[in-house]
């Protein structure tokens, strides 16, 4: 006797073949964005704190104004640091790491051929180009300028290279998915960065500790290291006598405009000058010129072969300093 099926069943192939695998589609779509969104994270966490710390080993031996002597601060702008990185890396990811992998993706399915890594090789230069001329278009409308078409390559040319590495890592994040290792990428990398700053931070340590290399200290000047000829490198200069009198020739004097920014002015004339001290070691001079109504505090840099003053210009903290070097005379003999 036979039987006949119901016109309503649905076969068990049909059954155990079709939702679960459109399920397991979008499982693996879901999780495969959050696998690779990790896995740049921490790619780009990984590279900022090793060009961080590179960058702190190379500015110690460079002329600063001197490290926080409070351990509390030094851990503090630490942990406000990580933060700031993990929250930065977050926003590119999703700005431009995670677009370069789309648009990779949906150039390959255009051309017809299988998605590669050379296709996101290809998208990350694009998106990265896209992303310097937006925020250089921003950049260009707050200070009315456009900046040199080199600074825009060397940023993209940056860029570039700062995203490739979290692009590449990301893709293969997302396609382990069908092994069960989503994670597995983030955490290779989270642990073979953490490795590798340890590397770079022993290293330099090490290289600071022998006296291979030294950390930056200013000159020690005394006040008459002061005494002699000053100049800017550009027509300004003043000339310290050791009796406190100053003579100043094109000298600029930064004058605040009431616009937000210091224009500098000649200053020619005489005044005075005396040296600022700290604890007995000379750290400056404070500089006096009421001809063009110049007064001034100077600071102590360089090294003790080519001493050097400064004072800031424009906003506390721009970085933006208006530098003298002392001229050294030579006498006739030396070579």
């Amino acid at each position: 006797m036979t039987q006949q099926a119901e016109p309503d069943a649905i076969p068990d192939e049909a059954t155990t073949d079709g939702a679960p695998e459109e399920s397991s589609r979008e499982a693996v779509r879901g999780d495969g964005f959050g696998a690779a969104f990790c896995a740049s994270m921490a790619t780009l966490c990984v590279e900022a704190a090793l060009a961080g710390t590179i960058a702190v080993l190379v500015l110690l031996s460079r002329e600063h104004d001197g490290l926080p002597g409070n351990a509390l601060v030094i851990v503090a702008a630490v942990l406000v640091v990580a933060l700031l990185t993990v929250l930065i890396s977050g926003f590119v990811t999703a700005a431009a790491v995670m677009p370069a992998l789309a648009l990779a993706r949906r150039a390959a399915r255009r051309a017809g051929r299988a998605e590669g890594p050379l296709w996101v090789l290809g998208a990350v230069p694009a998106v990265a180009a896209v992303a310097v001329a937006v925020f250089g278009g921003v950049a260009a409308l707050g200070s009315l300028s456009l900046a040199r078409p080199l600074a825009y390559l060397l940023w993209w040319a940056a860029l570039t290279v700062a995203l490739l590495p979290g692009a590449v890592l990301a893709r293969a994040a997302s396609r382990r998915l069908p092994e069960g290792r989503s994670a597995r990428t983030a955490r290779r990398v989270t642990l073979y960065g953490g490795l590798a700053w340890l590397v770079t931070a022993a290293l330099g340590a090490g290289a600071y500790g022998t006296g291979l290399v030294s950390v930056y200290e200013p000159p020690r000047l005394e006040k008459s290291d002061l005494a002699g000829m000053w100049s800017d490198g550009r027509g300004g200069r003043v000339e310290l006598a050791p009796d406190g009198v100053a003579t100043a020739r094109g000298l600029d004097n930064f004058v605040w405009d009431g616009m937000g920014k210091d224009r500098p002015t000649d200053c020619d004339g005489s005044g005075t000058w005396t040296a600022v001290k700290d604890g007995g070691t000379v750290q400056g001079i404070s500089l006096r010129i009421g001809s063009c109504e110049l007064s001034r505090e100077w600071s102590v840099s360089g090294t003790e072969k080519e001493p050097r003053i400064f004072h800031e210009i424009g906003k506390p903290g721009s970085g933006k300093r208006y530098v003298l070097t002392k001229v050294v005379k030579h006498s006739k003999g030396a070579k």
